[in-house]
């Protein structure tokens, strides 16, 4: 399946600005700085079409991308410590408001940093996911900063790091090698 002719919808700060759900959507989730807009321009073959920032924390809205079909949905990085209180929890609300608000969700693409044992944020996320039986996989981005060696060892952690979810596609990704990227087309063609 192929993505390169998706095209930035638009953005929302708050969940009554969400526009109605007849799209299947596809959602990205995960830590702020993990490599969600880096995940998203790979899969849509575009550059910088999900705008990559070096600041954490700085996709502060729910963006849309997508053609006539489907909708990437692009949710606000949580965990940022350099945040303000009140934006963290209207962030929360948005992120609430988005998951409870019955879209047509097909799909969940957590991502968590593979050269760290994912954070609480992280667990918090995929039980959240799993408790309200959403379907997700778990992209392991950054992998080409890990040389071999530590590569095979954070894999054989992250199984056991992650067993509860033991029947959860994971998979390492690498936005500069391109590693992974065909398996999560794979998953989200099998979603939709």
């Amino acid at each position: 399946m192929s993505f390169n002719k998706f095209d930035f919808i638009s953005s929302y700060g708050s969940f009554k600005q969400l526009p109605d759900t007849s799209f299947p959507e596809i959602v990205f989730a995960g830590r702020s700085n993990v490599g969600k807009s880096s995940l998203l321009n790979k899969l849509m073959q575009r550059k910088s079409l999900a705008h990559v920032s070096s600041t954490p924390g700085k996709t502060a809205t729910i963006n849309f991308y997508g053609d006539d079909k489907i909708r990437f949905v692009d949710l606000p990085g949580y965990g940022y410590a350099k945040v303000s209180k009140s934006e963290k929890q209207r962030w929360a609300k948005l992120l609430e408001g988005y998951f409870n608000s019955d879209r047509n969700i097909k799909l969940v693409v957590l991502l968590v940093d593979m050269r760290h044992k994912p954070s609480v944020d992280d667990m918090d996320m995929a039980h959240f996911l799993s408790h309200n039986n959403l379907p997700f996989i778990i992209v392991m981005t950054k992998s080409d900063k890990l040389k071999k060696t530590a590569y095979n060892k954070r894999m054989e952690e992250v199984k056991h790091e992650l067993e509860e979810f033991s029947n959860v596609a994971i998979i390492p990704f690498s936005s500069v090698t391109g590693e992974g990227i065909d398996k999560v087309k794979r998953e989200i063609s099998t979603a939709l």
